[in-house]
């Protein structure tokens, strides 16, 4: 890493909810909402995307932990704001608090933890599983 987030790094992304972003089963009166999954991987971008200034050239962030909370639906067209910070940092792992917005509320919080590793060793590791 170039260097170490400070504890109180934030990163934010602001989104609004479409067709690929709702739950599959919005059939017989259940109405199209932002999905749990899809919340979770833009999380996941906007806590990868915070740290991109911090790492080298050759390290990316993976995802290592999530704990989330959907407190309540967003409905599509709703437009949804996601905020990380950056709560706490141990050698390569780095751990953020989240917050989900709508217009009207608080949609989720929770907490997300994401590791810093070096692509080529990555690489080969996911390589090794492939082999025949």
């Amino acid at each position: 890493m170039k260097s170490q987030p400070k504890i109180g790094t934030t990163g934010e992304f602001t989104f609004v909810v479409a067709p690929e972003h709702v739950i599959t089963f919005a059939t017989d009166g259940m109405p199209a909402v932002l999905s749990t999954p899809n919340l979770i991987g833009l999380i996941e971008r906007t806590a990868r995307e915070s740290l991109h200034p911090f790492l080298e050239a050759d390290e990316r962030t993976v995802g290592s932990e999530i704990e989330l909370r959907h407190l309540a639906p967003s409905p599509l067209g709703a437009r949804v704001t996601i905020t990380v910070r950056v709560i706490h940092t141990e050698g390569r792992q780095i751990g953020f608090q989240v917050e989900a917005r709508d217009e009207h509320e608080l949609i989720a919080r929770g907490l997300h933890t994401r590791g810093v590793i070096r692509t080529g060793s990555f690489a080969k590791r996911v390589h090794g599983k492939t082999k025949a």
